[in-house]
Formats: C-alpha cells, sequence, structure tokens
C-alpha cells in the first residue's frame, strides 16, 4: 500500500519519479482502509528535503500510511515559504485533539542551546506530554531524540569540542528486537552532530539498540514511554552531508571532511550511500510494529486492542 500525501507536495513528484508508491488524497478515499495516521513534527529548517526523507522511508511500507505534516505553533520557518507552510503544515495546536498511530519528531539546528532556551521548549513540553495520550507510538530524531530523552528521563545533553560527522560504524546490540529485524551485525550510519548522551548517564528502562564505540548510543527503546531515540541519521540522502560540509566551507567554517564518507576522502567525487538498506529496515519495522500493536479504531487507541 502507498502513503497518502497531497498530491501537491513537492515530496510526491520526488517520490513517484523514484518508484515509491504514492497516493493523493481523491484515491486513498475510495478505498475502504484505515490508513495508519502517521506525524512528522519537521524541526529542520530545510523542509522539503525533510519531507522527502521521512516520507521515502514510511512510504516504502505495504501499508496504507497517511501523512500529517505539524509545525511548532508560534515558530516561524525562515528557510520555506509561507505558502509551502499554509497550504502543508498544521500547528500543533490545531491538530491536538487528534489522535496518532505514530508521530517522527525531526531534529533541530539549536543543538548548542539548552532546551529550557529553546523559544517554543514550552510547546515542545505539552506535545511530549501528549503524546502519552494521543500517540501510540513515538520516534525522536537526533536532537528530537534528545528531547524526549531530557523531558522523560532527564538525561543530559553533553555538547563536544568535535563535531562527530561522517559515516561512522555501528553495531546491533538486540538482535531480537522488532525495530531491528533484518539487521546485519555491523553497519554504516551517517552522523552529524555536536552533541552527545552518554551511557553512562541513562537510566534502567532505557535499552541501547543500536551502538557505535567512537560516537555512543545510536537507537534507544523507551518501553515506557512507547518511544523510539535515535541521534544519527539513516534517513539522510546520499549527499546531506556534502551539503552539510560545502554550506559550511561556504560560510568560512573549519570544518573537517565528512569522514569515512566521500571515496579516498576526497569531496570531488560523489558519495555512495552505504545505509540505505538499513534505513528502509528501520522505518519499516516500526511501521509494522505499529501496524501489529494499534487500535482498528483511531480514536480508541491507547483503550486496548480490538483486532
Amino acid at each position: 500500500m502507498p502513503i497518502r500525501i497531497p498530491s501537491t507536495l513537492p515530496a510526491f513528484e520526488v517520490l513517484r519519479h523514484e518508484g515509491v508508491n504514492v497516493m493523493d488524497e481523491e484515491t486513498a478515499n475510495r478505498q475502504e482502509i484505515r490508513p495508519l495516521q502517521i506525524g512528522l513534527l519537521n524541526l529542520m529548517p530545510l523542509k522539503e528535503q525533510t519531507e522527502t526523507q521521512f516520507a521515502r522511508l514510511i512510504g516504502a511500507s505495504p501499508i496504507q500510511i497517511e501523512l500529517t505534516l505539524i509545525r511548532m505553533t508560534e515558530h516561524q520557518s525562515r528557510n520555506a515559504s509561507a505558502a509551502h507552510m499554509a497550504s502543508f503544515y498544521q500547528s500543533f495546536q490545531q491538530i491536538k485533539h487528534r489522535k496518532f498511530d505514530g508521530l517522527i519528531i525531526t531534529g533541530a539546528p539549536i543543538e548548542h542551546l539548552p532546551f529550557e532556551e529553546v523559544s517554543y521548549w514550552d510547546e515542545m513540553q505539552e506535545v511530549m506530554d501528549w503524546t502519552q495520550s494521543n500517540v501510540l507510538s513515538t520516534f525522536g530524531v537526533c536532537w528530537g531524540g534528545m528531547a524526549l530523552a531530557y523531558h522523560h528521563h532527564n538525561v543530559p545533553k553533553i555538547i563536544m569540542p568535535q563535531k562527530h560527522f561522517g559515516c561512522y560504524r555501528h553495531k546491533n546490540l538486540a538482535p531480537a528486537s522488532h525495530y531491528l529485524r533484518g539487521f546485519s551485525d555491523d553497519f554504516t550510519v551517517p552522523v552529524s552532530r555536536w552533541t552527545e548522551l552518554r551511557e553512562a548517564d541513562l537510566p534502567a528502562g532505557l535499552d541501547i539498540l543500536m551502538h557505535s564505540d567512537e560516537v555512543g548510543p545510536c537507537l534507544i527503546e523507551d518501553k515506557a514511554h512507547r518511544s523510539l531515540y535515535i541521534f544519527n541519521h539513516l534517513e539522510y540522502d546520499s549527499d546531506t552531508l556534502a551539503q552539510e560540509y560545502r554550506r559550511d566551507i561556504a560560510k568560512g567554517q573549519n570544518i573537517d571532511v565528512p569522514r569515512d564518507y566521500f571515496p579516498d576522502n576526497n569531496p570531488n567525487l560523489p558519495p555512495e550511500n552505504r545505509w540505505r538498506s538499513h534505513a528502509h529496515l528501520l522505518y519499516g519495522n516500526w511501521i509494522n510494529e505499529i501496524y501489529q500493536t494499534t487500535n482498528i479504531e483511531l480514536d480508541k487507541i491507547l483503550e486496548g486492542d480490538s483486532k
């Protein structure tokens, strides 16, 4: 089954060109099936790029997905057009009466700020509390995952003296996990962050599923809050790290070439994607786990399984 997104969303044509099975709303409404309701709280500045990256992964599932794009209510995006935001996004205050099978909270380019100094932190806390009554499964990515770990467990975010930037080897620590079904024992994950969560600061109940000896915990399961926290970027396109590198070089910043990313460490050569299959596995497993455990009646999510 396809992912259901507006046919005018820029991601629609990109994904259709790639062979992803996308469906417009008119066609979806003719099918007698309840699609999974997945929200994407998009905090990244490049909205269209992030929409496409996550829609590509959750749209590869055989289950019909309806994607809702969500923004913070008062925060104004400086990189996306007002027309795009008005056409495709709803504020959290507009959707908080709804229930969702899943919610993805993206990263945000505000790593150096203490959480309490983020302009939308109060509403972000409201979002994270709301997930406990209205969302079956929450997936926090990079800053989004760190925010969830801090809010639910007071896990500190540590600023590092040097950025973790490039492709790093990771280990599968939980091969029996439903979320890592089909994963290799060892695999590559793109990393781009100035902060980290340290294993020694994690309380009991937070289970590390993916880990790197060099950059620490990558994927954590929080069963008590029905959440996953991933601090690295399996959703990245092949050239996303290259875009970040060239952006920083253009700004005159002293940035290292992304580690183990460009062939022969030469930024003039196109990078090869070595993580795409595991990205599809992880998000496909997440969608499948939601499908297996959600309530067939949307308004009864978290009120018991009627299957």
